[in-house]
């Protein structure tokens, strides 16, 4: 008479071999990472390195930020704001690009800002430099408060339809 075993189930025959979800995006980023370190980008991806930041409620669509301690860009990803130290003034951007809402990035090494996708670039304080946009970074009007930066989320200034765009920073 011939036994037959059951088929066990295939999660519980190997379960030492399956990978979580954690462990397959960290091998999976380190072989990213991998790839670019042969491919020569280490340097680039250092420049884009950036602080990230929460806001606190002020009230209504104010939001509050710590003054930066230093000159750079810190992003506040929930409310899509990027806010730059640069020579005595703090200044908010929204994190679009202008010309086709893409998020920015910030290469610090550069000391300026990049869109990803048609490359317009812009100075710290939101000018912009070259590419297919055809203005500055769009500013958030902001207030100091002690030793913090107050956002108004509703007070979004363009450069080439608000004079106040000009204005839009404060000073530290």
């Amino acid at each position: 008479m011939s036994s037959s075993k059951p088929n066990p189930d295939p999660a519980a025959a190997c379960g030492a071999c399956e990978l979580g979800r954690r462990a397959f995006l960290r091998d999976a980023a380190l072989v990213a990472a991998g790839a670019l370190a042969a491919l020569g980008a280490p340097a680039r991806l250092a420049a884009a390195s950036i602080d990230f930041v929460t806001a606190r409620d002020v009230g209504g669509e104010e939001k509050s930020y710590p003054i930066p301690a230093a000159d750079g860009a810190q992003i506040d990803k929930a409310n899509e704001v990027i806010l730059v130290r640069y020579q005595g003034k703090t200044y908010a951007f929204s994190l679009a690009c202008p010309h086709q809402n893409t998020a920015i990035r910030w290469y610090q090494k550069d000391n300026q800002f990049e869109c990803p996708k048609h490359h317009s670039k812009y100075r710290p304080d939101g000018t912009f430099i070259e590419g297919r946009a055809t203005r500055g970074l769009d500013r958030f009007a902001v207030r100091k408060d002690g030793n913090a930066v107050v956002v108004n989320l509703d007070k979004l200034f363009e450069e080439d339809k608000d004079g106040d765009w000009k204005t839009a920073f404060v000073a530290i």
